[in-house]
């Protein structure tokens, strides 16, 4: 148990806040160690929910037993005048053009944005000092202070903070700089934002659609969008041509001109994906990850560092990570799990006690103090045995130390189970805490998964959780991948070639066995790689571990515990409604096991799909 203030002891209580754009989320650090953060989303059930995350500061301030009058310091992760200054900037700059889109974001601004101090008094009923770092500050700090390395290259890329958009800086010790940035509108996050737009998948949630569906299409665009849309420097600096995009001062990412170079208007939402989105998909897709091989040379080449850290939204593209890696440009890699704008409460909280106040920092050069990123909330099993019980449902309790066991039987016969255990993961990913996971080696498991359990577009691949003393065994990789964020080709000779593969395009790809771990490989080979030791995840690794002795596999699939449109489950009650409202087989909740056939029907509306919009 943590304390503030006490007698005995001095604890320093940081609370770390990011907000109002989306994924908001808390973080708290005790004396420089990662107690506890969570987004937002989880509590309230709205995905990526931008509002302040009230839920989510509670939560972190009960994980350690503090109350607000016992936080030391709030850190914010952005700094709201400078970007309301560039969005006023803007705005002027396009004058009289926009004019819908700026009454449309000024009451926001200025009933909430503006008053961040006002807002964090109010809701957290905290009076002390607030401290704020810029939005580039924030993800630089996520990305290095959690890391492994005693000093790193740095490079952050997404949307836009305040001006910034990407940068370059390096860390040593318990500093940070930032050594060169590119500013807005210029943005390798807004280009991807835009493909997102333009072939009818909702931005800030649908981005990692496109790089899913890219290995669908061939790169017929990629010159046209070289020539027209991005003058990419081989320092790895871009300017866009802005001629073709209208997210400066409109409603929309794209306008008529970019339509027009692409081929038409923007695909309709749920209408269906064509050959061409596919290869819009690929191409943009192939410009992204050109981009972010050049500015990593360009991080080594400025810093002289063999050590990488990445965070912003574009590190969550873990296929242009992976090419990161392939290069070989540096020796070690380390990317923040949380690198979208919900890692930003974490970044400005360990911004405040290693640079602002010039705490100590210790790194290994091997663990990162992440805490394989189960930061969020834990239920016991008096809790869990409790709703259950209310609830009416039949379990059984299978005991702590059997769990594991059963449920890789259950595995190995092709069975989906539900996995709840222990703390809630930080961060876009499932890695085993929360987690829907099946037979790798299943030829239909995938198709299972996508229509019965996920209710999502069947082209949306899976990804593997793979022991880590195994993974070079199955994978053309060998080093850990503990966040889900690299992409890997699967080993070479475990792929099955067909020559009928030539002949087909799009979705029929599909249709091809591809290695003899199918319902984890992509249509091009790859997949995007999980590792997990015993140190990070302990209950995971032994059931992985089980299901490898009763099959001789270390690999099975792992995607996150939620239905389309839905946030990552967060409570017991979360994980059993998601369970009976899809055909998974098995639900593991702590110690107990549920079969979905001796379960009553849950009480509810039978229209329960309203509930959750598409992403």
């Amino acid at each position: 148990m943590f304390g503030g203030k006490t007698d005995e002891a001095f604890f320093v209580n940081i609370l770390g806040i990011s907000a109002y754009y989306h994924d908001s989320a808390a973080a708290l650090i005790v004396d420089g160690e990662i107690i506890a953060a969570a987004q937002e989303e989880r509590f309230t059930r709205k995905k990526h929910d931008f509002n302040f995350p009230i839920n989510a500061a509670r939560y972190c301030l009960e994980e350690a037993g503090l109350t607000s009058e016992q936080l030391d310091y709030v850190g914010f992760y952005d700094k709201p005048f400078l970007k309301f200054e560039r969005i006023l900037e803007t705005y002027l700059a396009y004058a009289p053009c926009g004019i819908r889109s700026f009454l449309k974001a000024m009451p926001l601004w200025i009933s909430q944005k503006l008053w961040i101090r006002d807002t964090i008094g109010k809701e957290l009923d905290y009076k002390g000092e607030l401290i704020f770092t810029e939005h580039h500050e924030s993800h630089a700090a996520s990305a290095f202070f959690p890391s492994p390395f005693e000093e790193a290259a740095i490079v952050t890329m997404d949307g836009v903070g305040e001006w910034g958009t990407t940068s370059v800086g390096f860390g040593k010790g318990n500093r940070i700089k930032l050594i060169s940035e590119i500013r807005f509108p210029h943005s390798l996050g807004l280009l991807y934002s835009a493909f997102t737009y333009y072939t009818g998948f909702r931005v800030n949630s649908g981005e990692y659609k496109i790089m899913g569906l890219a290995p669908y299409g061939e790169p017929k665009y990629v010159d046209l969008i070289r020539e027209h849309l991005i003058d990419l420097k081989d320092d790895g600096s871009f300017k866009m041509n802005m001629a073709y995009f209208n997210y400066c001062a409109g409603l929309t990412m794209t306008n008529e001109r970019f339509h027009k170079l692409f081929g038409g208007a923007p695909r309709k939402p749920e209408s269906p994906v064509e050959q061409r989105h596919m290869d819009l998909a690929r191409s943009v897709q192939v410009v992204t990850e050109e981009a972010m091989i050049k500015l990593a040379r360009y991080a080594r080449k400025e810093t002289g560092s063999s050590n990488l850290c990445l965070a912003g939204g574009v590190a969550l593209n873990c296929v242009g990570n992976g090419k990161i890696l392939e290069e070989n440009i540096f020796d070690n890699i380390w990317i923040q799990p949380a690198a979208g704008d919900a890692g930003g409460a974490l970044g400005v909280a360990l911004f405040i006690w290693h640079q602002y106040f010039d705490n100590a920092r210790q790194a290994d050069g091997v663990h990162d103090v992440q805490k394989a990123s189960l930061l969020g909330p834990e239920f016991s099993e008096e809790q869990i045995e409790g709703f259950l019980r209310k609830q009416g449902a039949n379990y059984q309790n299978v005991g702590q130390d059997k769990i594991a066991a059963r449920v890789a039987e259950l595995l190995a016969n092709e069975k989906v189970v539900g996995w709840f255990q222990g703390r809630m993961e930080f961060g876009p990913r499932a890695l085993g805490s929360r987690s829907i996971i099946g037979d790798a080696r299943s030829i239909d498991m995938q198709t299972i998964m996508n229509k019965k359990i996920k209710f999502r577009e069947s082209f949306r691949p899976f990804a593997p959780t793979v022991l880590r003393e195994d993974v070079s065994d199955y994978f053309e990789m060998n080093v850990e991948s503990p966040y889900m964020l690299l992409v890997a080709p699967v080993k070479r000779e475990r792929c099955i070639k067909s020559d009928e593969a030539n002949s087909l395009f799009g979705i029929d790809k599909l249709k091809l066995r591809r290695s003899d771990i199918p319902a984890i490989t992509h249509v091009d080979y790859s997949a995007r790689v999980q590792t997990v030791d015993e140190k990070g995840n302990p209950s995971y690794y032994e059931m992985i571990s089980e299901f490898k002795k009763l099959t001789g596999c270390p690999v099975i699939i792992n995607t996150s515990f939620n239905v389309r449109g839905e946030p990552i489950v967060c409570t017991p009650e979360d994980a059993y409604r998601c369970f009976m409202r899809t055909r998974m087989d098995y639900l593991a909740v702590g110690p107990f096991l549920l079969d979905k056939n001796d379960q009553p029907d849950l009480k509810e509306s039978d229209d329960w799909r309203k509930e959750f919009p598409p992403d």
